[in-house]
């Protein structure tokens, strides 16, 4: 029951960003906290591998390997979290891959999730890149250091001319919004 009513508060979130004050007064949904937004950035390096028609392209057009390594940039923002429980979660990942082949492909994801207490994290959305639009599911972890976060992802990017497979890295500060890290300025 909590799974559900958590859900339907994250879809209600996102598509109508003021509606958590009306459900706050579902007493299962009192446990959702208002937190100041923390937006966290940081590098992103990892590694894909590209199956199907995409990676027949790259080698009879491009004169490519269907392995490439990805170089980026993730902004992320937290909007709100659970009391011992998820944090809601949206992010946008720019992707720069095939630089060691010099070759350009650039993407973008834009992904919706959750983090749980953990670190472990889960997040899907949509995905643009040369080979067109696609559909990107992600798993992961974030382990803490203080201040500093290091996430480690594998994910999933699913089109009609293939899958394209993601193994990234990379880390960040916190940062309350409109305060900037080192590594971000709002």
């Amino acid at each position: 029951m909590q799974i559900r009513t958590l859900a339907v508060i994250l879809i209600l979130t996102l598509l109508f960003p003021g509606s958590g004050c009306i459900l706050a007064q579902d007493s299962l949904a009192q446990t959702i906290q208002s937190v100041p937004p923390i937006n966290l950035a940081g590098p992103r390096v990892g590694i894909t591998i590209i199956t199907g028609e995409s990676a027949r392209t790259l080698k009879d057009e491009l004169d490519a390997a269907p392995i490439v390594t990805q170089f980026g940039w993730q902004l992320e923002h937290r909007f709100f979290t659970v009391e011992n429980g998820p944090t809601g979660l949206t992010e946008f990942v720019l992707l720069i891959g095939g630089i060691e082949q010099g070759i350009f492909l650039p993407s973008i994801s834009w992904l919706v999730g959750l983090r749980m207490p953990s670190g472990s994290e889960f997040a899907l959305g949509p995905n643009l890149s040369v080979g067109g639009a696609a559909y990107a599911v992600a798993f992961g972890i974030t382990k803490q250091y203080g201040a500093l976060n290091v996430p480690i992802n594998l994910a999933a990017v699913l089109s009609k001319n293939g899958i394209r497979i993601s193994l990234l890295a990379g880390f960040n500060a916190k940062a309350q919004a409109g305060k900037g890290s080192w590594l971000w300025s709002d």
